[in-house]
């Protein structure tokens, strides 16, 4: 537990890349030192995490499930099991939205840049999406194995990971005597604390239309905030702008919404609720955020317009 005087609280804070994105770290101390070693303790803890689902090692327990998909179930750490079942349970309330096998699109027919020009045809987008299907994820809790039902199936943690990762790295620097601090996962950031002056952090909105600049801002404490939005990849086609975020049920982007950000205590389930909003749509996702205990939403439209779920009140600078 630090011992430094609260009069010289100061915020230490690290940038770093990793899980393939911008991470920063932030401690409130008083001792820069004993801030320093457990910012370093918080990165080796996402560095663990990463090794542990990332798709890109071979020998990640993740991609050995993917490996056997429609083979034989694999045997995986109690960790991994934990964080599927959660995955699992954020879909069935999104009724699919939300989905862990999207592992297996074929990512030709989406080229989110310059150079698409068309949709696919309704008929291969809704092929290319066959194998997703949350409910075809097998668990057996006794033998801790996961089994993916069909061959070509693969379950990737792209819209869940960084807000695990996070939720994690702040509950190592709270066990360790952190009283306030900031970790961001790339836009998917919780908050504790305080900011050494005593008042609670202020995190900005992004413009979507000016990412760098705040569309508004949140005065938050113990609350984590993510984003979505259809600003970071893109395809204009006829004049309307696709998101890449695709429906896992038509197999077709998204469009109609610029930006979703979600506001809650877990970074984990802030960040797995802003896409599934985004394909809901502005009606229906609200509609859900409402049920919903301790989550907040804001939705930006094509034209601008902003949406906020019951619980929150915003207003435009």
């Amino acid at each position: 537990m630090e011992t430094s005087s609260k009069i010289s609280l100061q915020a230490y804070s690290k940038v770093t890349k990793l899980m393939g994105n911008r991470f920063e770290f932030t401690v409130v101390s008083g001792n820069a030192e004993w801030a320093e070693s457990l910012i370093h303790e918080a990165i080796a803890e996402v560095q663990r995490i990463e090794q542990l689902f990332t798709t890109f090692n071979e020998a990640s327990q993740v991609n050995a499930i993917n490996k056997n998909a429609g083979s034989q179930p694999v045997k995986v750490d109690r960790e991994v099991i934990e964080l599927i079942q959660r995955s699992l349970k954020i879909s069935e309330i999104t009724q699919g939205a939300f989905d862990i096998t999207y592992g297996g699109i074929d990512k030709s027919l989406w080229n989110f840049d310059t150079t698409m020009t068309s949709l696919p045809d309704p008929q291969t987008a809704k092929a290319a999406v066959r194998l997703i299907n949350y409910k075809n994820v097998l668990i057996d809790e006794k033998a801790s194995t996961v089994f993916l039902k069909y061959k070509g199936m693969r379950i990737g943690f792209g819209g869940i990971g960084k807000g695990y990762a996070a939720d994690r790295a702040k509950k190592l620097l709270q066990s360790k005597g952190v009283e306030s601090g900031i970790v961001n996962a790339a836009g998917d950031l919780t908050t504790w604390g305080n900011r050494p002056d005593g008042q609670p952090w202020t995190i900005g909105i992004a413009d979507p239309n000016q990412v760098r600049k705040a569309l508004s801002t949140l005065q938050i404490s113990n609350m984590a905030v993510a984003t979505s939005g259809n600003y970071e990849k893109f395809a204009i086609i006829d004049g309307r702008k696709y998101s890449h975020t695709i429906d896992p049920t038509t197999g077709l982007p998204v469009s109609g919404i610029k930006s979703v950000t979600i506001i809650c205590p877990s970074a984990e389930l802030a960040d797995a609720m802003a896409t599934p909003v985004m394909v809901m749509g502005i009606r229906v996702g609200l509609d859900l955020i409402n049920q919903l205990n301790m989550v907040g939403c804001i939705i930006i439209d094509d034209q601008d317009r902003m949406y906020c779920s019951d619980n929150i009140k915003i207003s435009k600078p």
